[in-house]
């Protein structure tokens, strides 16, 4: 549990300089699992071997009195690309080995049952150190990850019925099949406590007389070979560039002054156009006329720019209503818009637009005349007193 907390500790301090180190964003909690299953090979090398008096059974990881298989099952998760915890189950079937030195010795009733086989399992919680992307930076397409490891935990010899804390370390290979399936090349020791096989030592084999961690505990080595299958989102996402999306962001903020700065010379160019043109008159009308009401429109549009026009044509509407005049509505359109003849439907329909909202302020329709000259800056309402010839 120390271990578990320690190493949720030390991903959360890391988090942040994994994130700024190798540009991954932080994920949530739910992502980066993963499930773990292998099968072993195991060698047993207790405490008691070690001494003067030590027994004939040979070293090597290989002998058939020492080892046996086994097999394993893991589930885990990465913190950032490099720090992850996983709690791993071993279940034995191993061997358990011990000088026959009945004197300096006492064994177990348990451990007195004919044969060195043993049944015991171990449960660990390892903190996880992928050096490939500490060290390299992350990448999700790396064929190879060296992952060491180092851990804790609780044992249990079925046989001896005996319970025993226990330490770890090792390194763990994994090789990229696919995006959710790993192949494992682990290789382990676990260091359990000196009674972990069932046979309590008496003080000849102690660490006061210069043993030291290998020879005053029982001990495991161990290699396997196994898959990883991730769960969920097993991959990290790469941190927004933010220098790059402030650049694109300037970069549109400059287009759209570019374009107001356009907008603001062509107003400047209408308004110089409205204030040097003369529109003709109709020479088959005698006009009586007053200044006139212009009403604008936007380029190649039919709809009124502005509800503010209107406050002078409604006046002007009132006066006609209670003078019986006629009013006449040309209509004109800029040259910019297109040809001539669109032009001319243009303006014809800016002055029956016009037209319309005359008569909703009152005006008869059969005192509004309405025509269309084409191409031209704006529209106005000419107010004719007379009567048409």
């Amino acid at each position: 549990m120390v271990l578990a907390f320690a190493g949720v500790s030390v991903a959360s301090m890391a988090q942040e300089d994994a994130v700024n180190r190798y540009s991954v964003a932080t994920n949530s909690f739910w992502s980066n699992w993963f499930i773990q299953v292998g099968a072993n090979w195991n060698a047993f090398y207790s405490n008691e071997e070690h001494g003067a008096q030590q027994g004939d059974v040979k070293n090597s990881p290989f002998n058939k009195e020492r080892s046996n298989i086994g097999a394993a099952i893991a589930i885990g998760k990465w913190f950032t690309p490099g720090l992850g915890l996983r709690t791993k189950l071993q279940g034995i079937w191993g061997k358990q080995v011990a000088p026959m030195i009945r004197d300096q010795v006492v064994i177990s009733p348990q451990a007195t049952k004919e044969g060195n086989f043993t049944r015991y399992w171990t449960l660990s919680e390892d903190v996880l150190f992928n050096l490939s992307n500490m060290l390299c930076g992350y990448n999700p397409n790396r064929v190879w990850n060296f992952i060491p490891f180092i851990g804790g935990g609780i044992s249990r010899n079925m046989d001896t019925n005996y319970y025993a804390m226990h330490l770890r370390a090792g390194i763990l290979n994994e090789f990229r099949l696919s995006k959710r399936i790993a192949l494992n090349v682990e290789i382990g020791w676990n260091r359990h406590e000196e009674d972990f096989d069932g046979i309590e030592q008496k003080g000849v084999y102690t660490k006061k007389n210069g043993r030291g961690i290998w020879e005053d505990k029982d001990n495991t080595l161990y290699g396997e070979i196994g898959f990883t299958f991730n769960l969920g989102k097993a991959t990290w996402d790469a941190v927004p560039d933010v220098d790059a999306i402030k650049r694109m962001y300037q970069a549109q903020i400059d287009a759209l002054n570019s374009q107001l700065n356009d907008a603001n010379a062509e107003i400047a160019r209408l308004n110089n156009l409205i204030k040097n043109h003369k529109c003709p008159t109709n020479p088959g009308v005698k006009e009586f006329i007053t200044t006139p009401v212009s009403v604008f429109f936007n380029l190649n549009r039919t709809e009124i720019a502005s509800q503010k026009d209107l406050v002078n044509v409604r006046a002007l509407a009132k006066y006609a209503v209670e003078n019986n005049s006629n009013l006449l509505v040309t209509g004109y359109a800029d040259s910019a818009t297109g040809s001539v003849d669109h032009n001319q439907w243009l303006s014809e329909r800016r002055a029956e637009t016009v037209a319309g909202e005359l008569e909703g302020m009152g005006v008869q329709s059969s005192k509004i005349t309405t025509r269309g000259l084409g191409e031209c800056l704006f529209l106005f309402l000419l107010l004719n007193y007379s009567r048409f010839f």
